[in-house]
């Protein structure tokens, strides 16, 4: 079974996004580099990007994320994003009206069911958290293996934070992975238990 791993871009003050849910720069570090990180080549990052991020992407199988982030993106139009195979939404409500029963989309109630599905789903590949309440929950319940952030150099001073409503302490280890890239730090950190 593959290792679930929590992850986004974030603040160095902790935050995912702003109080209105826009991530302002947090993802331009997506876009000034000249090295293409997927076949669209809309994403274009530096060479230490790249490495360590195509090589994370390509591990991925299925990405968790919350029934807020799935209504912000539109579903990513039915089609998961970045190549990945599957997603699951954790959410109390059915899928969208008119929702393509076809399209790799999974919507169950509760985080722990989340990982399972995504775990049943990505065999021996990564099971990806989205930062925020949703990871939090997770992290919470004793389901991540492994913390990935890529810090970008801002502060937001609110918002939306990285580990959500978390409220109790989490050891981490020390970071396993630290690679500067172009305006982002990108940071790895497994879970202690």
């Amino acid at each position: 079974m593959g290792k679930v791993v929590m992850y986004g871009s974030v603040s160095v003050d902790g935050f995912v996004a702003d109080e209105n849910d826009q991530p302002g720069p947090l993802f331009d570090w997506l876009s000034n580099g000249d090295v293409p990180l997927d076949s669209s080549g809309a994403l274009t990052v530096s060479q230490a990007s790249y490495d360590h991020t195509r090589a994370y992407w390509d591990q991925i199988g299925v990405t968790i994320c919350g029934r807020h982030v799935f209504d912000l993106t539109d579903g990513w139009d039915g089609t998961p994003p970045s190549g990945i195979d599957h997603v699951v939404v954790v959410t109390h409500r059915p899928a969208p009206e008119g929702w393509d029963p076809e399209a790799p989309f999974h919507f169950v109630d509760g985080v722990e069911a989340a990982v399972a599905r995504a775990q049943e789903l990505a065999g021996d590949r990564v099971v990806e958290v989205a930062a925020g309440d949703v990871g939090g929950q997770a992290l919470a319940a004793g389901l991540v293996d492994e913390v990935r952030m890529d810090v970008v150099p801002v502060v937001f001073g609110s918002g939306k934070r990285f580990f959500g409503s978390v409220d109790a302490q989490h050891l981490l280890a020390d970071p396993d992975v630290v690679i500067r890239g172009d305006r982002v730090l990108h940071l790895s950190y497994s879970v202690r238990r």
